[in-house]
Parts: C-alpha cells; structure tokens; sequence
C-alpha cells in the first residue's frame, strides 16, 4: 500500500497527503534554490525527519518505562554542501531532553544510544555527518 501522493501546485511547490490520515505537507523550493522559502524544502523535511524519528523511538521507550519526557525538543539543523551538486552533507540535532525527575546516567546513555539508532539516523548515507547532542533538563 503506498504511504503518500504528492501534486506538484505549480511555482516548485508540491502538497504531499498521508494517504493513511489524510494529513498534508506543502514543500517549497527554499530561496537559494529558486523557490519562495515558504514552506519546507523536501531537504528540510530529510533532516527535520531524523529529529522527529529519534523523538519518537525515544518517546516509545520512555512510554513503556514510565517516563514522562513531554516537551522533549529536537532543534534541527540542515547543513547543504557548498560546492557541486546540491545534497545535504550534515544534520545537528540539539535534543533538549525534560523530565520531572532526574535520569540516572545510565538512562542517559539508553537514551543517547536509542537517538543513534532510530530508524532515520540507519537509513540517512552515511557520508552525511550526524551530530546529535543532548542537554538534560529536570522540571
């Protein structure tokens, strides 16, 4: 069963729909690559993908452990290479991890080693360089 359909609106704009939710996401050229920059490139989506993928095999875990990790946030940022062809050659993920209570440093390490391995980071070449650093904050 295919995942998603995607229309090309015009002007380098594309509308992606979820085909399971019906959910969309509008792409848009970003303006260094003749587009407006009004809406996700499908590069920004690539990277914001392995933030939101780490969040989520983070957040299973924490679910089934009893840790409430809400308002946990990924900061991304998408590193382009400069010179040839257009490709993304790095990704920086900040995590701002938040709990109510302290996490030992071993769940630290679960944690930071759950973040390594969530589906995206194994899928993404790997000549693109992964930086991904965790601040712990208790509330």
């Amino acid at each position: 069963m295919a995942t998603s359909n995607i229309i090309y609106l015009n002007e380098l704009r594309t509308n992606a729909i979820h085909l399971a939710s019906q959910n969309q996401i509008v792409t848009d050229a970003p303006k260094d690559n003749h587009g407006k920059g009004e809406a996700f490139s499908p590069t920004d989506l690539a990277a914001t993908s392995l933030g939101a993928c780490l969040l989520t095999v983070m957040g299973i875990y924490a679910q089934n452990n009893g840790i409430d990790m809400t308002d946990t946030s990924a900061e991304v940022t998408k590193i382009m290479n400069t010179e040839g062809s257009r490709r993304i050659v790095g990704i920086d993920v900040n995590v701002t991890f938040i709990t109510k209570e302290p996490l030992s440093d071993k769940l630290k390490t679960i944690f930071k080693n759950i973040a390594d391995t969530c589906p995206v980071a194994k899928s993404l070449h790997p000549d693109i360089v992964q930086k991904i650093v965790f601040e712990f904050k208790t509330l």
